[in-house]
Order: C-alpha cells, then sequence, then structure tokens
C-alpha cells in the first residue's frame, strides 16, 4: 500500500508560516526529543527512524528555496525542481511558437507532459502505481482593509485573485467579528486550485484597518479628540462621547485640562484572548468663534482676577535646559 509521506511542517512541529528562528528552535527541541542515543533499548530503532525524519524535513523547511518549492509542490517538490531543469535544458534548445510551446528537434515539447512522465517514472522506480501527477495548489496572500466597526460586527469581502500564472478568479471571503489590525487570517482552501485530484492550496489575508476620520488608531486602542468649552472644563461636566458601539456618558472632573486624557475601557479594537483594547478621550479646551458682549464682559472680570502666571513653569524649564 502507498503511504503519502508526513508534512514536514508536522514533523517539525511549527506551522506554514513559522520564522526561520521558530523552525531552528524547534528543531532543536525534537531533536533532543528523538536523538536516538537518549533512548537506548526497544525504542532506539523508532527513534533512529524519527531523527532521521526530522532531519529531512529541517533540511527542506530551513532552506529558504527548498521551502519554497515544497511550499509550491508538496512532498513532489523535488520532482518539481527536475521538471524546472528539463524545461531549462529544452528551452536552449529552441525557441517557443506562436502558441508558447518550444520546438526541440522539430517536435513540440509539452512541459505538463513532461513533468507528468517524470512523475511517471518516480513512482515506477518507487514500486507505486501513477494516475496522472498530483499538484498541489500555491498559497495566496491578499491585503485587506477594513473600517474599524467592521473590525467588531465582521463582514463579507469579494476578493478577485491572481494565482502564479495569472490568472484571476473572484471569491467572497467571510471574514469573522474580533480579528485584530495586522492579522493574518487563513482561508483553507481558497488558493489557486491544485492539479490531479490535489487539494488546493490557501489563501492568506493580511488585515489592516481604514484611517477612521473621527478615531485616531494604535494597536487594539483608540483615541479621540474631544472638544470642551472653558466653563466645562473648569467645572465639570458630563457629555456624550461616541464610541464605536454607540454614544456613551462621560464625566468631565472638574478643572481638566487641555490634552488631559480620560479611558473608557475595553471601547477600543479586538486585542487578544477575546479582550478589547480601550478607548482614550483627549480633551481639548475650544473657544467660541464669537464672542458676545455679555461674554466679552464675563471674561475681562475673569481677568482682573489675580491668577497664577500659567507659563512660569515652562519659562523655568527653558532656562534650566
Amino acid at each position: 500500500m502507498t503511504t503519502t509521506p508526513r508534512d514536514y511542517y508536522d514533523i517539525l512541529g511549527v506551522t506554514k508560516i513559522a520564522t526561520p528562528d521558530e523552525i531552528k528552535k524547534a528543531y532543536r527541541r525534537r531533536a533532543r526529543k528523538y536523538h536516538p542515543d537518549l533512548h537506548p533499548g526497544n525504542k532506539k530503532s523508532e527513534m533512529e527512524k524519527n531523527f532521521k525524519e526530522l532531519n529531512e524535513a529541517y533540511e527542506v523547511i530551513s532552506d529558504e528555496a527548498k521551502r519554497k518549492k515544497y511550499d509550491q509542490y508538496g512532498f513532489q517538490w523535488k520532482d518539481a525542481e527536475a521538471y524546472q531543469r528539463a524545461q531549462g535544458e529544452a528551452g536552449a534548445q529552441g525557441n517557443p511558437d506562436e502558441s508558447g510551446t518550444y520546438q526541440t528537434q522539430g517536435k513540440g515539447a509539452d512541459f505538463s507532459e513532461m513533468f507528468e512522465n517524470l512523475f511517471r517514472q518516480q513512482a515506477q522506480k518507487e514500486g507505486t502505481s501513477f494516475r496522472g501527477f498530483a499538484m498541489p495548489g500555491a498559497d495566496l496572500e491578499a491585503s485587506v482593509q477594513l473600517p474599524l466597526q467592521e473590525f467588531l460586527s465582521g463582514t463579507t469581502r469579494r476578493l478577485e485573485l491572481a494565482d502564479a500564472t495569472g490568472k484571476s478568479h473572484i471569491i467572497d471571503i467571510r471574514i469573522p467579528k474580533g480579528l485584530r489590525e495586522g492579522q493574518r487570517l487563513r482561508v483553507k482552501g481558497k488558493g489557486a486550485p491544485g492539479r490531479g485530484g490535489a487539494p488546493s492550496g490557501n489563501l492568506y489575508l493580511h488585515i489592516h484597518a481604514l484611517p477612521h476620520p473621527v478615531y485616531q488608531q494604535q494597536g487594539s486602542n483608540l483615541f479621540v479628540t474631544l472638544p470642551l468649552w472653558p466653563w466645562e472644563a473648569a467645572l465639570g461636566t458630563e457629555v456624550e462621547v461616541p464610541t464605536l458601539t454607540g454614544l456613551v456618558n462621560l464625566k468631565i472632573p472638574p478643572k481638566s485640562q487641555t490634552r488631559q486624557k480620560l479611558r473608557l475601557q475595553g471601547k477600543g479594537l479586538p486585542a487578544q484572548k477575546g479582550t478589547h483594547g480601550d478607548l482614550f478621550v483627549i480633551l481639548e479646551i475650544s473657544l467660541p468663534p464669537d464672542l458676545t458682549q455679555e461674554e466679552q464682559e464675563l471674561y475681562t472680570q475673569l481677568k482682573a482676577i489675580d491668577h497664577p502666571n500659567p507659563r512660569t513653569r515652562l519659562i523655568q524649564e527653558a532656562t534650566h535646559a
């Protein structure tokens, strides 16, 4: 019975998006676990097999060029490499005709057929059956920008994707709520289609936030500037503040200052483990654009009251800097 080789990423215990450093650390952990010298007796032969398998996986996944071929062709990546060499050799012997097929020694060389023959020869060499070559589909990458509200509600996006051959196709993707800014979302089986019954690749979406006219976003936290009249800041008040889920009442303490921050806990974007960031309200004291006669008189009365110089600290720090 023919068995399919184990996935190299599974052997190493890492994901397909693991960094080189993560791959190296995972290999070292498993190398200690499977080293035959640490398992004398009945388990030694099993550990030798596991250790050999681990080294084979690490040799491929730790090499950038080999990993790229493995990600595209799966366990048949070596045959794909042989195909590419054959394609290069054939290309050196002739020029493509109008259909893009190379002519070698007066005959058209269909490289898909060439690739299939390579797999058939490999299968015959290993004593296995062959029913047409199978090649997993390539993974695709796309960037999606969402309005801030859709991080909370989820949404659907229609995407037009192109594979490595330039062929495009349109798909509808459901984007769940609760995603984080910068998160990489895997959509299984929505990458390029496979050949010969092999599975399609995956689609990886990079999720980012669109700029918002009101909120500034930093990670999972949001910031909003809230204008206040001078008397509201001086005496304190309660005002409505917009959030992504609607208006909320916020108490402004007496003697509030410009640039002072007030926090609305959990009113930001989704964060780790189902939590949410915060919404920080930055106070900004504003003057009425046009003062009435009465307002001018009142400000004149305030001016007449003896107040400490608000610029004293600024001058002292600038002088002694």
